[in-house]
């Protein structure tokens, strides 16, 4: 399976945040959106992605005044990202081997969509659920 079929079952929309954002900011648009990260766009690039993590991590470096800091003060700049070409089994790999629990899909610099660590793991429950109903229809068939 691949990228471009998670999107599909699951949208495209992804939440955004400017950098300029100030941390409070960004923690009333995590609440807003439900959402345990944002991808942080500029002019339509994706220059970087912060989450609940990042704040908390954060927190303990500035104490009270991370609030009135920016987004790009906390953000990650290093953004992993993926295409939709890519198999759910790749991402899954990456997303463990680096930590990630969210990353962004990108298509000729745009932002496409984000996959979360929970719609892979839906996914593959999902293939071994097939997998297992196929195998008991094959050994009923026997």
């Amino acid at each position: 399976m691949r990228i471009s079929d998670v999107l599909r079952g699951k949208g495209a929309s992804v939440a955004t945040v400017d950098p300029g954002t100030t941390v409070a900011g960004l923690i009333r648009a995590l609440a807003e959106h439900n959402v345990g990260a944002l991808v942080v766009v500029d002019n339509d690039s994706v220059v970087g992605i912060v989450s609940e993590r990042d704040i908390v991590r954060r927190l303990n470096e500035h104490g009270g005044d991370l609030l009135n800091a920016t987004v790009a003060e906390i953000m990650t700049a290093d953004v992993v990202t993926c295409v939709p070409e890519d198999s759910v089994d790749s991402l899954a790999s990456t997303m463990t081997e680096r930590r990630i629990r969210h990353m962004p899909v990108v298509v000729d610099g745009k932002l496409t969509g984000i996959v979360s660590i929970g719609d892979v793991v839906k996914v593959r429950i999902s293939q071994l659920e097939t997998d297992r109903d196929q195998l008991q229809s094959y050994i009923a068939q026997g």
